[in-house]
């Protein structure tokens, strides 16, 4: 498994470099496929806060952690990323068999007009899938709506969670 490890406005010492490597190596055992990993690691106060990405052939694994620790964030985020694929194991597997790698399409945003700024831009490979895979990609994720190329439609959907703890899809029609 190759592991990149970088620092935010800190320096990685080659021991806490060792250890990120070594710890995240673990999640390598879950798959078949040879695996790449970004850690990022920060401080900010007194948080010590540690990120670590892994795409799955157009999925992306993602967990963050922070704890008073840097050594403690990584062990943290590792046990937040085996929790996930233990839950999503059976669906992932099926989903990474099932499709090839994602086609490098862009999706960003427009600079606003009159008062509002966009201050951040993101840019992510979009693949066709269907709504129960971009269920399961905005769980990995950790986050409240997904953006993703719906295979049945073949528009552009936004999936998000609802205050009641069930799932919205905006399909919009032209």
């Amino acid at each position: 498994m190759q592991v990149v490890v970088r620092g935010k406005n800190m320096e990685v010492t080659p021991a806490l470099r060792d250890y990120a490597e070594k710890k995240v190596g673990k999640i390598e055992r879950f798959f078949d496929l040879p695996l790449t990993a970004q850690v990022t690691m920060q401080v900010q106060r007194d948080r010590h806060i540690v990120e670590v990405q892994v795409p799955l052939n157009g999925m992306l694994l993602r967990g963050e952690e922070a704890s008073g620790d840097m050594y403690s964030s990584v062990d943290l985020v590792i046990e937040k990323l085996e929790k996930q694929i233990g839950k999503f194991k059976t669906r992932l597997g099926r989903r990474l068999r099932q499709f090839e790698p994602a086609v490098g399409a862009v999706v960003g945003e427009d600079a606003g007009e009159g008062e509002y700024r966009v201050v951040k831009t993101k840019r992510f490979p979009v693949k066709p899938m269907d709504v129960d895979e971009a269920v399961l990609q905005m769980n990995l994720l950790g986050h409240d709506f997904f953006v993703f190329a719906n295979s049945e439609t073949e528009r552009i959907n936004v999936l998000y969670r609802r205050r009641d703890g069930n799932y919205g899809l905006i399909d919009p029609e032209f």
